[in-house]
């Protein structure tokens, strides 16, 4: 199955995408709701809270009073952090069971208001933000829950900035203007990478572009590989393998095929043919079926074999190399890396040579190898400036 986070700031709209998701037939999971049932009366969570902090969090009815026990632990952090460790396990134990109980073809749809907060955007195949502006908030927050407007800019506050929520945003939909066009948007979700990111997901396939088309230099790429690297480490985990960006997208100002290139550095090939793959799959990796290797550098000293794997969302292309440690090719990815990096000239000559292949050579495996010659000559250029910098991976 396909795991979204949901989040946005409070009165940003979350949950009329979450309603509108769960409409088109995603099974929503809603943190909030779940908060409250693990302390309901009666339940355990609830006796445990008392117990931390006495019946004066307790309304005459013996319910939770939400207030008192928010003025309790507001602007304290032991009594925070302590509070946390009583509803926190439980809500994640909670949301789990009710994961696994969806179909297995299910996009589930975690709601989840403090997902940045909590550092939970790796854990998910995709996080969506729904983003609208502070003041655009306010007003809804006034209207819609009657709350005084000191609360609202208090409660805006204390949760993460939209650049820290953008920061860890795959989707962000935008809710400013009127309730049809969010639905609208949410809909093109839906239908062209929510419900083919998980057949894909489901069936191991990766969404791998069958043309090149070359972008302009996207200042976002290593915001975006920085989301992929934080996912794939949570998959592989507790394995604490080397992740690197390579490849064009890792060069600033350098045009480039909008393909994220990962480097997955593994001990051997049977440590990549192991259980590694599988979690990967599971993480939205799948692996390419067939033999993979690079072109070795100079040419005639045998294939450099790896393994291949790439992203099953058709909304952000991405290819995974996973190769030996201190290897040839593996050496070669972050040499050429940082070579262009360091210098201006070849890194045009390199453009150059792309548009005019992109051009000639549109398809990936042409593309591909017609440029073996220039990375040839490439070896030779950066292997001498890795001997005069004392350059090393």
């Amino acid at each position: 199955m396909l795991m979204v986070g949901l989040t946005g700031g409070i009165g940003s709209g979350k949950s009329a995408v979450s309603a509108r998701l769960a409409e088109r037939g995603a099974v929503v999971i809603d943190a909030d709701r779940i908060a409250r049932e693990v302390v309901a009366p009666g339940s355990e969570g609830l006796a445990e809270i008392v117990a931390a902090f006495g019946d004066r969090v307790l309304d005459a009815g013996g319910a939770l009073d939400r207030a008192a026990l928010g003025a309790v632990v507001f602007g304290d952090e032991v009594a925070r952090r302590r509070l946390e460790a009583i509803t926190h396990p439980r809500v994640r134990a909670r949301t789990a069971e009710l994961a696994a109980a969806a179909p297995s073809d299910a996009v589930v749809v975690n709601d989840v208001p403090l997902l940045v907060e909590v550092g939970l955007a790796p854990t998910y195949h995709l996080v969506v933000v729904v983003q609208a502006a502070v003041g655009t908030r306010l007003e809804r927050l006034e209207r819609d829950r009657g709350m005084p407007r000191a609360e609202a800019e208090r409660r805006i506050a204390a949760q993460a900035d939209d650049a820290r929520r953008r920061a860890a945003a795959d989707v962000v939909l935008s809710n400013d203007g009127t309730l049809d066009e969010l639905h609208t948007a949410v809909d093109a979700l839906w239908r062209d990478r929510l419900l083919p990111y998980e057949r894909n997901v489901r069936e191991g396939r990766v969404a791998r572009p069958e043309r090149v088309v070359l972008t302009e230099p996207d200042p976002t790429w290593p915001q975006q590989y920085a989301r992929l690297a934080a996912r794939i480490r949570h998959a592989v985990a507790p394995a604490d393998l080397r992740v690197d960006h390579i490849g064009s997208t890792a060069v600033p100002g350098l045009a480039a095929k909008d393909v994220i290139d990962i480097q997955v550095t593994v001990s051997s090939l049977d440590e990549a043919d192991g259980p590694l793959a599988e979690r990967l799959a599971r993480a939205g990796f799948p692996r390419l079926p067939g033999d993979w290797w690079d072109s070795p550098r100079p040419a005639g000293s045998g294939r450099w074999a790896k393994r291949f794997h790439g992203s099953a969302d058709p909304g952000r292309p991405a290819y995974l190399h996973l190769r030996v440690a201190d290897s040839p090719g593996w050496r070669y990815a972050l040499l050429m890396r940082d070579h262009l990096r360091a210098d201006p000239d070849q890194r045009a000559a390199y453009l150059l040579l792309k548009r005019e292949l992109a051009a000639s050579a549109p398809d990936s495996g042409g593309y591909a190898t017609a440029k073996d010659p220039w990375f040839d000559e490439e070896h030779l250029r950066a292997e001498e400036w890795a001997a005069q910098t004392g350059w090393r991976p």
